[in-house]
């Protein structure tokens, strides 16, 4: 059974023990299994008051995060590219620290937008320091997810077929595909068949919508989607995630482009976001079982 999850964002751009014990709270009231929390400052990531949080509510947590420019580990520069893996070799240590099962994002090339292509030696060095960040990350059980991104915010990971190759070239098991709605329904062709396509490689979803305010409100068929989902036979963490300025500040509001209010409400948002997850999952399940032949997805 796939485990629900809720990004952190939609509660709180930090993560200081407030943030934490606020937001974890918040989400497990909600239902959700777990919470994702982006590790943006490890140094203001409170290690010991998320723990104390996630054991008092009984949910479980992911994290994800994006390198910097100075950390390029696909830009073929030794000095950026030794930066960002000992970050990420950090992060898998932070993560390890808080029970964190999954460690997603783009960790493969910087979080922003390129003026030029990717180059094969750049990419050729990333995967080589994607797998020993992988090494570090099976030790303690932590799957890697190569978030595919739209055109604006990497060169390397655009659709699922590339992250595909890409996992395959860096070989490992723990290291997996990990697809959002948002930036499938920019690059995909067919949503839906990039998920199938994707197959027992994929290792974490995210939903949200084509304006990343509520989950059906925007353009992208949840159905097509959570049909596919199924269809694959995909068992892993599906969590929403959704961006206002009314919560994202500054330096991820430029980053991303995050200059409207869509929403205001964050127990709101994500409520109906839990509701309607739960209905478009159990619908695709229910679909699933009277397709001629088809094996139970439970």
């Amino acid at each position: 059974m796939n485990k629900l999850g809720l990004h952190a964002f939609v509660w709180t751009a930090g993560w200081n023990a407030d943030d934490a014990t606020r937001a974890i709270g918040r989400t497990a009231e909600l239902g959700f299994d777990l919470i994702e929390a982006s590790a943006m400052d490890y140094a203001a990531f409170d290690v010991a008051a998320t723990r104390r949080a996630l054991e008092a509510n009984r949910i479980g947590i992911t994290m994800s995060f994006g390198l910097t420019d100075d950390m390029d580990v696909s830009s073929g520069d030794p000095g950026r590219v030794a930066h960002g893996e000992r970050h990420l070799l950090d992060g898998i240590s932070l993560a390890r620290d808080v029970g964190a099962t999954h460690v997603c994002g783009i960790l493969y090339s910087a979080f922003r937008k390129y003026d030029t292509p990717p180059t094969q030696d750049g990419i050729a060095g990333s995967v080589e320091v994607v797998r020993r960040v992988a090494e570090k990350a099976q030790a303690s059980g932590i799957t890697l997810g190569m978030e595919v991104v739209n055109r604006y915010e990497s060169n390397v990971l655009n659709t699922a077929r590339q992250a595909v190759r890409f996992c395959d070239r860096v070989g490992m098991p723990n290291v997996k595909v990990h697809l959002d709605c948002y930036h499938m329904n920019i690059e995909e062709a067919d949503i839906a068949a990039a998920i199938t396509q994707t197959g027992d490689r994929l290792g974490y979803f995210h939903t949200g919508d084509s304006h990343r305010g509520y989950l059906g409100s925007g353009s992208i068929d949840f159905g097509c989607v959570f049909r596919a989902l199924v269809a694959s036979g995909y068992a892993g963490p599906i969590t929403f995630e959704s961006f206002s300025s009314a919560v994202v500040g500054q330096p991820l509001e430029g980053i991303l482009g995050i200059w409207r209010t869509l929403w205001d409400d964050s127990r709101d948002l994500a409520a109906h976001a839990k509701l309607f997850t739960d209905a478009h999952l159990h619908a695709a399940r229910q679909a699933w079982r009277h397709v001629p032949d088809a094996i139970d997805p439970d």
